[in-house]
């Protein structure tokens, strides 16, 4: 339940900043709408009902369900209200709804999914790296594996290098887009709920041994290595996972 200390939808200064209220509705209405409490094809309740439900003006509300319908989550029909779309209209990469896809029983249909699609494209980033990685980029991707080697028996610390050793090879391959999008994926994967407690040591040895591999067929300039070795890096960590998410 959201208890706000003041309304300050109305009558607020120019310029004065609102307290989130709007985004914690959407937070809980998205959450509700992807867990399946309002099936695709209902409609929300009213937004008398709603203002009611969570102690917050109408102002809020209707600023809640314009951001819900961004998200592909709802729509406005006329006579019926503000409708749930079904899962196709939903923009999937949206964190919101990515956070509530990871609670959902089924979810681990979509990490699957999700690491399936992490590695067709870090795979052509990879590639695209070992043909367009300049000198500055090869030293650092070096320095940053000898990093790693230090920091096996750290795996807080290790995670951090990891990803870092990861974008390194992202900003080489030139994929803004490929980029963005495997950054949103993995922060997802990595905070989802499946995961449990930090990973071995072998674990971390393991995955070492992989980015040495990844990182010599970049240096090397070979790009089908390249790829070779991201895809059996990712594959291999995932397959690890002991019903959680590992780091990759």
């Amino acid at each position: 339940m959201i208890k706000p200390s003041a309304d300050t939808t109305a009558g607020s200064r120019p310029g004065r900043r609102r307290p989130p209220l709007a985004a914690a509705v959407v937070q809980s209405l998205a959450t509700a709408i992807v867990l399946g409490e309002y099936p695709p094809g209902s409609a929300l309740p009213s937004a008398g009902d709603l203002c009611e439900e969570y102690e917050v003006s109408r102002t809020v509300i209707r600023e809640a369900t314009t951001t819900l319908a961004e998200k592909g989550l709802v729509a406005t029909r006329q006579g019926w209200g503000t409708v749930v779309l079904g899962q196709e209209q939903w923009s999937l990469l949206d964190p919101l709804v990515l956070d509530a896809l990871f609670q959902r029983e089924d979810r681990l249909v979509y990490l699957d999914n999700l690491i399936e699609t992490r590695t067709t494209l870090e795979c052509a980033m990879a590639a695209r790296a070992a043909g367009r990685i300049d000198d500055e980029q090869a030293a650092a991707l070096s320095a940053k594996l000898d990093e790693l080697a230090g920091l096996i028996d750290d795996p807080e610390a290790y995670t951090r290098a990891d990803i870092e050793f990861h974008e390194i090879i992202h900003r080489a391959s030139q994929d803004a887009f490929g980029r963005a999008i495997v950054s949103s994926i993995r922060s997802k994967a990595v905070r989802s709920p499946q995961r449990s407690g930090d990973p071995t040591r072998h674990d971390i040895e393991s995955t070492h041994e992989a980015h040495a591999r990844v990182a010599a067929a970049v240096l090397a300039r070979d790009g089908d290595a390249a790829a070779e070795a991201m895809r059996e890096h990712i594959a291999s960590s995932w397959a690890r996972r002991p019903g959680d998410v590992p780091e990759v």
